[in-house]
């Protein structure tokens, strides 16, 4: 299976197609606060100029199920990021009323509990995958900052063997990215910060090297 690439953060129409024709599957959008962060209005000006094959994620943290349902349908949205406040009956809820079609995503800050945290999320039919990233005391995500790769690499091949989707994020850069594919042999990998010239914006050059690198580390 090949590797899973998505680029997060995305705040404009530039940005969301220069990581397509890089070679990204996913582009994610962030509707929570961050410097990242965009309005349902904003990306839905933005999703229908995209090839079809991109994949267009929400990221939502301590959402309520309304705010997703109506910003999937607004924004053209194929799949959500859920942040470990949504409790564990969410995805259920959005799978019964967004259908099968909808990638759920779930995250979950690596450190103590992750383990059972990622067990838990991996048991749940209604979770497509889990992604795994590193958590500051003033941001969950897009932190620039990476977990213990070395500490995590068993959880990845624990649950690789029951072939569940894990996704590698948190401080990956272009710099460090086949390193993480290397030790984690992660499904996926997840950036924003690592490929971007200032918060927000994307850096072609980072961006294009950053997905090059982690395509030739997934081959190996």
């Amino acid at each position: 299976m090949s590797l899973w690439i998505k680029i997060c953060g995305s705040t404009s129409l530039e940005d969301a197609r220069l990581a397509g024709e890089a070679g990204a599957d996913a582009v994610g959008f962030v509707f929570a606060p961050s410097p990242r962060r965009v309005t349902p209005a904003q990306v839905a000006a933005i999703t229908p100029h995209l090839a079809a094959a991109v994949e267009k994620i929400g990221v939502f943290v301590n959402a309520g199920l309304d705010e997703i349902y109506s910003t999937v349908h607004m924004c053209g949205l194929t799949g959500v990021q859920l942040h470990s406040e949504a409790g564990p009956g969410v995805p259920g809820r959005l799978r019964e009323r967004l259908g099968r079609g909808l990638r759920i995503l779930r995250v979950v800050h690596f450190g103590a509990g992750a383990a059972e945290q990622i067990a838990q999320h991996t048991r749940n039919r209604d979770v497509d995958g889990v992604l795994v990233d590193s958590r500051t005391p003033t941001a969950v995500g897009g932190t620039g900052v990476t977990f213990d790769w070395d500490s995590a690499s068993a959880i990845f091949s624990q649950n690789a063997e029951a072939r569940k989707r894990l996704i590698a994020a948190g401080g990956l850069r272009p710099e460090n990215v086949a390193e993480a594919i290397a030790t984690l042999q992660p499904w996926g990998v997840d950036v924003a910060s690592g490929v971007e010239s200032e918060p927000g914006k994307k850096d072609p050059e980072k961006l294009r090297i950053f997905v090059a690198k982690a395509r030739a580390a997934a081959q190996e």
